[in-house]
């Protein structure tokens, strides 16, 4: 099943790093489990710019599900630019996007994925309101750059 990113979303963050050889599998492409690594490390640099900052005696972001499309293969030496985007904030969730291209081929997009983020009271174990701060910032505007 693919699943698609919407038109109406919110351009949050974005990241340059080089493919390192040791992403690479077997057939000589990055390693599918690395496109999902790059993704979380993308998440956790803006949650943690935007002052998102979870507690273990407190509350968090917590990925309920992740996806990703494979379009074309990254390989070494490939430098790679990704940019995140956030939207449809709910009662306890909000959604993170995610599209991958070589700083090469600018606009050609190699992979797009993303996830469902839901806010956790973590003593309690379940999920709670967003905080209205978060809802805020993660409230989509319209942008058309797929």
């Amino acid at each position: 099943m693919r699943i698609e990113i919407p038109g109406n979303k919110k351009w949050v963050y974005e990241l340059n790093f080089p493919v390192r050889w040791g992403e690479m599998d077997a057939m000589g492409h990055v390693n599918n489990t690395m496109y999902f690594r790059y993704m979380e490390t993308a998440r956790i640099e803006w949650m943690t710019a935007a002052g998102i900052k979870p507690s273990p005696e407190g509350q968090g972001p917590v990925v309920a599900n992740a996806f990703c499309n494979f379009y074309q293969q990254l390989v070494f030496p490939d430098q790679v630019l990704l940019k995140m985007y956030v939207s449809d904030p709910g009662r306890t969730t909000f959604e993170t996007w995610a599209t991958m291209e070589r700083l090469s081929e600018p606009g050609v997009i190699c992979a797009a994925g993303g996830g469902t983020v839901i806010w956790v009271d973590f003593p309690q174990q379940k999920a709670v309101s967003l905080p209205s701060w978060i809802s805020e910032l993660v409230t989509a505007e319209s942008v058309n750059t797929l």
